[in-house]
């Protein structure tokens, strides 16, 4: 697909351009609203094609929960093996549309994988993410950062206090989630492991807090979030941070992301996921 197409959608997924703005110069690009249907076809979301595990899957326990927040109740939709036994816990960080079926995938994932794994619906302060991707992406522009932050860090502490958590603590975050996931390992101390896919960077300072064993993974297409790449290794290595960063050539934003065809690549989507799960036996148990 054209990197400008690309380019275009990424604008639009993550700055305040509205859907009828992106449709005309979509159609601009493509040359006709057919065309420009058929691209936008490639890069919107396709759940239930690219889901990989099934949500009734026989080695796995699926709720909903909840729990206090700042001046909110939190939900989260948790996963788990079957089984009574202490595990690593793990918080799955969505994209900038919510708890979509494709993170919900992702959670059953993780749990898949051996752990207790909960995905946070960051929109819960407005009801909980809705149907309407686009409304999601409306309501993400509209959340306070630092009540945010902190109520990820109340599903940290939720997690560690669940009888089945072993205390050990991860997370990881695609986009959005990945600039978050960077941010818990700033302002937890007690966090192991944190994996940021994509994500912006902190301000460098702050990477004297860090604790946790921290995994980045880029996209080497990502001008818009690779140019705060440098600096911020810069300070992890000023700082005696355990680190891993891992840029992966000539794929997009959103790389991991099976639900959008345009952008999903399937070799460097597995080699950062065997990275992640590596990373997660080391330092969640």
């Amino acid at each position: 697909m054209d990197q400008r197409i690309i380019n275009l959608f990424d604008e639009y997924t993550h700055r305040p351009l509205t859907r009828q703005e992106f449709m005309r110069r979509l159609v601009q690009l493509t040359g006709s609203l057919a065309l420009a249907t058929t691209a936008l076809g490639l890069l919107d979301p396709g759940y239930a094609e690219a889901a990989t595990v099934p949500e009734d899957d026989k080695d796995l326990v699926a709720e909903d929960v909840s729990w206090p927040g700042d001046g909110t109740t939190m939900k989260g939709y948790l996963v788990h093996p079957k089984g009574k036994k202490k595990r690593g816990a793990v918080v799955v960080i969505h994209e900038n549309r919510g708890l979509t079926p494709h993170i919900k995938d992702v959670t059953r994932r993780v749990a898949k994988a051996g752990y207790l794994a909960l995905g946070v619906d960051a929109l819960s302060v407005f009801g909980g993410t809705p149907a309407d991707e686009e409304k999601g992406r409306e309501l993400i522009g509209k959340l306070e950062a630092p009540q945010t932050l902190r109520n990820y860090l109340s599903a940290l502490d939720y997690q560690r206090g669940r009888p089945d958590s072993n205390g050990k603590t991860g997370c990881v975050g695609f986009c959005w989630g990945g600039a978050m996931a960077n941010q818990l390992a700033t302002h937890d101390a007690r966090l192991n492991a944190a994996v940021a896919y994509y994500g912006r960077q902190p301000e460098a300072a702050e990477a004297a807090n860090i604790k946790a064993h921290l995994m980045m993974h880029y996209a080497g297409l990502d001008e818009r979030v690779n140019a705060g790449m440098a600096a911020w290794e810069e300070a992890l290595k000023k700082y005696g941070v355990k680190y891993e960063q891992f840029v992966y050539p000539d794929v997009q934003h959103a790389f991991n992301n099976d639900s959008s065809p345009a952008r999903y690549n399937e070799a460097a989507a597995k080699l950062a996921w065997e990275r992640t799960l590596r990373l997660f036996r080391e330092q969640l148990g």
